[in-house]
C-alpha cells in the first residue's frame, strides 16, 4: 500500500517559502485546520512563518463576530488554530491605513483597527478589498522548512487578485491545478480515501 501512495507524494518544485507565497496542503494532511487548506504567508523569516487559510470561509459577517462593528458585507474566513479568539485582515489599502505591512503587490497585512472601522463607516472601503481571519496559522524558528521536508506542504507563488477572490474549500483543487500537471493526481483523489 505505501508504494501505491507514494504517487500522491509531492515533488518538490524547490520553490522555498517567503512572505507572499502560498502553501497548498497535501491531499492527505489530517486536521480540521489544514486539511485541504491554502495558506497565505504574509511573515516568513528564521524566527518563524505567520499565515492565513484562504479557503474556509465562515457564515458569519464581520459585525456580527465583533460587537459594535460597523455593518459590513467582507467575506471572514477561518484564519487558523492560533488566537482563534482575535481577528485578523488582509486588505488593498495600502498605505491608507496606518501601520499596515506590505505582502505582495498592493496586498497588506494589519494596520490600525481603529481607523479601519472608521473607514469602513464612511463608506470609502468596498468589501472586495478586505478579508478578515478568525485566528492564524504560526510556525516557530525552522518547523515549517520541516513540514515542508516532510512533504505536508507544496509552496508557489499567487497573485493578489486570486488572494482576494471569493474563495471556499472547494478552491483547493484549483490550486493544484495551476501548480502545475504533476500534482493532477491530487485532484481527484477522495478526500477521506476509507469513503471511496
Amino acid at each position: 500500500m505505501k508504494n501505491n501512495l507514494d504517487i500522491f507524494r509531492i515533488q518538490t518544485n524547490n520553490v522555498a517559502p517567503q512572505k507572499g507565497r502560498i502553501l497548498i496542503a497535501e491531499p492527505f494532511l489530517p486536521g480540521n485546520y489544514f486539511n485541504r487548506s491554502v495558506i497565505l504567508l504574509v511573515a516568513f523569516s528564521d524566527k518563524g512563518a505567520v499565515g492565513f487559510i484562504l479557503n474556509k470561509k465562515v457564515e458569519l459577517a464581520i459585525h456580527d463576530i465583533l460587537p459594535g462593528f460597523p455593518e459590513f458585507n467582507a467575506d471572514v474566513y477561518l484564519g487558523g488554530p492560533v488566537a482563534t479568539d482575535s481577528i485578523y485582515f488582509i486588505h488593498r489599502l495600502g498605505k491608507k491605513l496606518p501601520g499596515s505591512i506590505h505582502v505582495l503587490g498592493n496586498l497588506y497585512w494589519g494596520g490600525d483597527f481603529d481607523v479601519l472601522k472608521q473607514q469602513i463607516s464612511a463608506g470609502i472601503i468596498p468589501p472586495t478589498d478586505i478579508r478578515f481571519f478568525v485566528g492564524y496559522s504560526g510556525w516557530d524558528s525552522g518547523q515549517l522548512e520541516r513540514e515542508i521536508k516532510e512533504d505536508s506542504w507544496l509552496v508557489t507563488d499567487v497573485d493578489e487578485e486570486t488572494v482576494m477572490q471569493d474563495l471556499h474549500q472547494e478552491s483547493w483543487t484549483e490550486f493544484v491545478k495551476k501548480a502545475g500537471s504533476r500534482y493532477s493526481v491530487w485532484e481527484n483523489f477522495p478526500e477521506n480515501p476509507a469513503m471511496n
